[in-house]
């Protein structure tokens, strides 16, 4: 078989709304290496968009989930219980920032994590209205698509959105929004067009994913935090690309001094796995009633053992200061680049959750096609990146916190060499 070969099938077998980034097919993978069906060995930059933190395969995760295949794959959580479950739950509940008893409920993908964060916020307050940001991804179905800050592809064709979803701008000082601007813009919503006390829960991104990897302002997160005491909103954090020692904290809310009243979270969380779970206080998590929350596959026995296994993993092989320190390595090798490349216009993001924005050469407008093609000619030459952002013009980085330091260096290579190759062309 060639990737050309299964790339006509999949064209005639699959949706087209399903996008893809590359043609590669993968065949096997390995810590932070894959391979193809045609044998090429590439270096993965993108880790599943932050899913194999771990590495591909981890031995410790892989025996895991091997252990409970041999034991059972399903009976449903809710049907017949397992203790694995419970113990996750104990362990989430005491690892996610707040300084509060707390409680937890494991689905399936992201997107259910946060439209349970938001049932759950609802049920607790009585109210129905939500807060979201510009540029914010939050996932694909009805709920999550309306909350999400970005019309193309997420949003064109789908029809209306959920009622009472509001969005506010998120403060990007490189695009001329601060942080005093996107608190005053809460403030007028709150006078203009929605009372505070309909207002269920203001949900964020620590540090934007999909928008382009923008960290929020510690004066942002202290500022919702007291709009939330104020007005008895909740505040969710979705933890769902930043979570699992990603930005050098095992959940990127470490990093400020306040704590979100709900954190959903999945990608990271089990190892490749399908897992999703949301956290947080417990007088929030206990509002809704018996039966209101879970789902036939949520908290799969496999994703539950990958899960744990994945937590050993990252405190046994400390991959939060792994992280600090590959993202150190790698922002300072985007900075030399940067000096000789005025297109790179801003390096940045905690840990190893680091992204590149490039501009047109005089700075003022988004070059989408420099960061494409960057992206592109670093896949033919074996490394995989991913780009993001409202305007596409943002390479994400997003290797498995276990990469190897040669492995390393060589992807560091390879994407200079293609940056190089862009300018040049």
């Amino acid at each position: 078989m060639t990737n050309a070969e299964i790339s006509r099938r999949r064209d005639a077998a699959i949706a087209q709304g399903v996008g893809m980034q590359t043609q590669v097919y993968v065949e096997r993978a390995l810590n932070s290496e894959v391979w193809d069906v045609e044998g090429k060995r590439y270096i993965d930059f993108a880790a599943g968009i932050a899913v194999v933190n771990t590495g591909h395969c981890h031995p410790k995760v892989m025996e895991a989930v091997q252990k409970q295949v041999g034991q059972f794959t399903h009976t449903c959580h809710q049907v017949l219980p397992y203790e694995n479950y419970i113990r996750l739950a104990e362990r989430l509940n005491d690892k996610v920032p707040g300084d509060f008893e707390k409680k937890t409920v494991f689905v399936t993908t992201g997107a259910e994590a946060v439209e349970n964060a938001i049932k759950i916020a609802r049920a607790a307050t009585g109210r129905p209205a939500v807060i979201a940001f510009g540029g914010a991804f939050h996932g694909r179905t009805f709920m999550g698509m309306s909350l999400t800050g970005k019309v193309m592809p997420y949003k064109k064709g789908f029809g209306a959105m959920m009622p009472d979803v509001y969005h506010v701008p998120f403060p990007i000082e490189l695009h001329g929004t601060s942080t005093q601007e996107a608190l005053g813009a809460l403030t007028k919503l709150f006078k203009a067009d929605l009372d505070p006390g309909r207002v269920a829960a203001i949900i964020i991104e620590p540090v934007q994913g999909e928008g382009g990897f923008y960290p929020a302002p510690a004066e942002l997160m202290r500022g919702l935090r007291r709009l939330c005491d104020e007005h008895g909103i909740v505040m969710v954090a979705d933890e769902v690309q930043t979570g699992f020692a990603r930005t050098g904290k095992l959940f990127a809310m470490e990093g400020y001094d306040v704590a979100a009243d709900l954190t959903t979270m999945a990608k990271g969380l089990a190892g490749g796995l399908p897992l999703a779970a949301v956290t947080g206080r417990k007088d929030l998590m206990d509002a809704a009633q018996p039966g209101g929350l879970g789902g036939t596959y949520g908290g799969n026995p496999l994703g539950i053992a990958a899960a744990n296994a994945v937590l050993d993993v990252i405190e046994e092989e400390d991959l939060c200061n792994r992280a600090n320190e590959l993202g150190s390595r790698l922002k300072q090798r985007l900075e030399s680049i940067r000096e000789r490349t005025p297109e790179m216009v801003d390096v940045r993001g905690p840990g190893f959750m680091v992204a590149a924005e490039f501009n047109t050469a005089d700075g003022k407008a988004p070059n989408p096609e420099m960061a494409n093609a960057i992206r592109a000619e670093a896949l033919n030459r074996g490394l995989v990146l991913l780009t993001c952002g409202v305007y596409g013009n943002v390479i994400r980085f997003l290797a498995p916190l276990t990469v190897q330091d040669g492995i390393f260096s060589e992807a560091l290579d390879i994407l200079e060499a293609s940056i190089d190759a862009v300018k040049n062309n």
